[in-house]
């Protein structure tokens, strides 16, 4: 299939919009005074607004674009415990204690967004389908299988091995080694999803003001006086929930987070039946590549969400498209002629110690660096940093607190990204 037919009729907008049109919301006048302002209007920021307008505080939430605009309508919509470094390797760094309590943030993240959804009646294919994480290679499915005869008491998951001689009961290809499902792992539709948070964030009281960027935030007192597109604001607390968008509007916190880009693909609908081959019991699908895979049917089965990293510099959708599409057919090589109905990219915010972080920095409250893996995690710490505006007590989490690291020279440009991403693509060809 040549460029031209596979691009033919492609979208570069996200796949999601199509029945989750972006929100509306008017110019309107901000506030001379608030006791929240809100940098941010993703998963985290709204978490946070929604939190602190509940609890009784006037709450405004301002962003650059509309609201949502960034990788909380972007992503591949897949739910994890999203902590990725293991016991051993935070008992290294933090003590067994700290690390038992930051993988049992990252299993509460699951179950907290679970209740979320079902408690607010937020209507987004929220379904609980499990997640085949595939092995690449056999010495990866060697690790998998070991990983899970090995679970820290306490910190148990539901999980099974699929050797690979079962494979094709999880996922239709032979492109893998085996893998483990992880069964509680959860799928969303994020565009619905963060339109529902949008809206019970709106009848809670929190104005919400898209388009309108904050270009300084500086202190007046006790208070914050943050100058936006539309005026300047005084707040008494200020949460910076930007992620893989942050900017020189906080310097610090964007010399901390490394923003990379992710890249989808949807497929044109596929022929009946094949989707039940493919992937017939509906899991959302990754695999044990440092340059990672991540892919799953479309809510209505009809379509493979196909996602991965790219490259760094590339953040052209109709580029980065075919070398997606390339990808998806070494794993299904029966979608090799199937065209590309849209194709789209968003970043999102890694850390140099590969753990989210939430803390305050110069007054300011901040949570952000979710390694690619925040829809639970933004939505659950997010919410955390509304409750320890408001001062509660169960707002504080194991990852309070945490040296939030970065490194010298570093201000936030990733100039390292490309030639890592094509070391991290050799080893990913080794048998290791």
């Amino acid at each position: 299939m040549t460029h031209d037919d596979l691009m033919a009729h492609c979208k570069t907008t996200p796949y999601w919009w199509d029945n989750a049109q972006r929100p509306s919301l008017p110019d309107a006048v901000l506030p001379a005074t608030v006791d929240v302002l809100v940098i941010g209007a993703g998963y985290t920021g709204l978490h946070a607004a929604l939190q602190t307008a509940r609890g009784g505080r006037s709450t405004l939430v301002v962003d650059a674009e509309e609201a949502g605009w960034g990788c909380s309508t972007r992503n591949g919509g897949q739910i994890s415990t999203s902590i990725k470094p293991g016991f051993d390797q935070l008992a290294k760094r933090h003590g067994e204690e700290r690390a038992f309590g930051i993988l049992r943030e990252g299993q509460q993240s699951l179950a907290w967004i679970a209740e979320f959804v079902r408690s607010e009646g937020i209507d987004c294919d929220f379904g609980q389908v499990g997640r085949f994480h595939a092995a690449h290679n056999a010495a990866q499915y060697e690790a998998l299988a070991a990983k899970l005869t090995k679970q820290p008491k306490g910190l148990e998951v539901r999980a099974h091995v699929v050797p690979r001689a079962e494979q094709r009961r999880e996922l239709g290809s032979d492109g893998y080694w085996g893998g483990v499902v992880y069964e509680q792992h959860c799928s969303v539709h994020p565009a619905r999803y963060h339109q529902g948070l949008l809206e019970r964030a709106l009848a809670a009281g929190v104005q919400v003001a898209p388009r309108c960027p904050a270009s300084a935030i500086d202190k007046q007192g006790a208070q914050f006086c943050v100058t936006t597109a539309r005026g300047v604001v005084l707040a008494r607390d200020v949460v910076i929930a930007t992620n893989g968008y942050t900017g020189n509007l906080t310097p610090w916190l964007q010399r901390r987070v490394i923003p990379i880009g992710s890249y989808m693909i949807a497929t044109d609908p596929l022929p009946e039946g094949l989707m039940d081959r493919l992937i017939p019991k509906n899991r959302i699908v990754s695999d044990t590549r440092k340059v990672v895979f991540y892919y799953r049917a479309s809510p209505d089965r009809r379509r493979i969400l196909f996602g991965g990293r790219v490259s760094h510099q590339e953040t052209n959708p109709r580029v980065s498209g075919p070398k997606l599409h390339a990808d998806m057919a070494t794993i299904f090589p029966e979608l090799a002629e199937v065209p590309i109905s849209h194709s789209w990219c968003g970043f999102v915010a890694y850390t140099f110690d590969e753990l989210m972080h939430l803390g305050k920095h110069e007054g300011m409250h901040y949570a952000m660096g979710y390694c690619g893996a925040g829809v639970g995690t933004s939505s659950y710490f997010g919410m955390r940093i509304g409750q320890q505006v408001l001062g509660l007590k169960e707002g504080q989490t194991a990852l309070n607190g945490l040296a939030f690291e970065t490194r010298p020279l570093y201000s936030g440009n990733p100039w390292f990204l490309a030639p890592s991403i094509g070391y991290y693509r050799l080893r990913d060809r080794l048998p290791i």
